[in-house]
């Protein structure tokens, strides 16, 4: 992402509950203005991890079949990384001197470079949300083909036109691990006068050539789950002799870095990317007060993407899954049809156009906010680890 895109910018409906983060972190500051010798404050520290349990706690409030890996949820989960970025800022600014002393230093290099990994994956989740508006594109050609305000009688050419668009998304959609038997078997069901197989191949290979055409952030080799994988590599939870030696920093650190790999897992499960896996473990101690609420999270995601109906899914986001489901229905709809259509018949091709509609109007309505939030979380990203390494560098240079 180029720094000249950035624009800083939060997403409404969660605002409110970012300032009165911000705020509680003002009000510790101002406590702190009178300590005598700069020491690490026990108080900053706990309120912090008390500040990540809330949010997790809030994010783990969402109901499986309404809230969970909704495009709102993805919103206010990278709210909330946000708000836990700003408050670990403040706990390193306020206690610059102690962050430049061994191990402190090596702790916090340790995590810069696990978030410069996760820059990567913020550009990939930028190609899967133009994945999705491509995907938008082509339901809105199903529904003006057949949007019938004018109550004329639907006929043939219009639902040919709708099909072709239905063909489209569903090959577009195909996990890419999930090609061959799968697609043979959704363009059997997308229409009886298809001619040959071989027609279905090379109109699969020009489908996914328009798809792969994009302008990819990410090489053709990069893979999301490696990706994790390396972010999560020996995070682990800080020793004793640690905690003791950073006057209790360490422990600030490793909760940053666990919710990072966290918010770039849960980022991968829910939008396309390039070789998704959710194969991370969280081996978190439970005396952690955010543990239980972010397992538990982690649980819930894991267990949706093992239903029957999510296995082979391109992403777990809700709505990529309304899509799918409401497009494979009318598609579905539109082989059983003769012409002319009974008023039975139309009625149920209504009904089912009119949920499409629905659907595409909340992707069109959330991708754009989700945007701006990923660009965001890049852009911060990059401003704390370039604040931190030349402080590091300050410490280890003196003027």
């Amino acid at each position: 992402m180029p720094a000249t895109d950035y624009q800083g910018t939060s997403s409404a409906p969660f605002s409110n509950f970012g300032r009165s983060i911000l705020s509680l972190r003002r009000d510790q500051v101002h406590a702190m203005e009178g300590a005598h010798d700069g020491g690490v404050q026990v108080d900053e520290l706990e309120a912090f991890q008390r500040q990540v349990a809330d949010l997790f706690l809030n994010l783990s409030s969402a109901s499986a079949s309404e809230e969970l890996l909704s495009l709102a949820w993805v919103r206010k989960l990278l709210d909330s990384f946000l708000c836990c970025q700003e408050a670990f800022r403040a706990i390193l600014y306020n206690n610059s001197a102690q962050v430049l002393r061994p191990p402190m230093d090596r702790l916090i290099g340790e995590f810069y470079e696990r978030s410069v990994k996760a820059l990567d994956v913020c550009n990939a989740i930028r190609d899967g949300i133009e994945q999705i508006r491509q995907w938008e594109k082509l339901l809105e050609i199903v529904l003006c083909a057949l949007d019938n305000n004018d109550q004329r009688a639907l006929g043939e050419g219009q639902f040919r036109r709708a099909k072709k668009a239905l063909i489209d998304l569903a090959i577009g959609m195909l996990d890419e691990k999930d090609s061959g038997q799968t697609l043979a078997h959704r363009n059997r069901s997308f229409g009886r006068n298809s001619n040959s197989s071989h027609a279905s191949r090379d109109h699969h290979h020009r489908s996914l050539g328009h798809f792969r055409s994009l302008s990819w952030s990410v090489s053709r080799s990069w893979s999301a789950a490696r990706q994790l994988q390396a972010i999560g590599s020996n995070l682990a939870a800080p020793r004793g002799n640690e905690i003791l030696a950073t006057n209790g920093l360490a422990a600030p650190v490793y909760t940053m870095g666990s919710v990072l790999l966290f918010v770039m897992w849960a980022m991968v499960a829910a939008i396309p990317c390039q070789d998704r896996g959710l194969q991370v473990h969280f081996n978190i101690p439970r005396q952690f007060v955010w543990a239980a609420p972010l397992l538990s999270l982690h649980d819930r995601i894991v267990e949706e993407s093992k239903k029957r109906d999510r296995k082979n899914a391109c992403g777990l986001l809700k709505e990529i899954y309304q899509m799918e489901k409401c497009s494979r229905l009318l598609s579905e709809l539109a082989d059983s049809v003769q012409f002319p259509l009974t008023e039975e018949k139309e009625a149920e091709v209504r009904q089912r156009v009119k949920e499409l509609a629905q659907v595409c109007e909340t992707i069109k309505e959330g991708l754009d906010p989700l945007e701006r939030q990923v660009r965001e979380l890049f852009h911060r990203i990059v401003r704390s680890r370039t604040e931190g390494l030349d402080s590091l560098g300050r410490g280890h240079h003196p003027e």
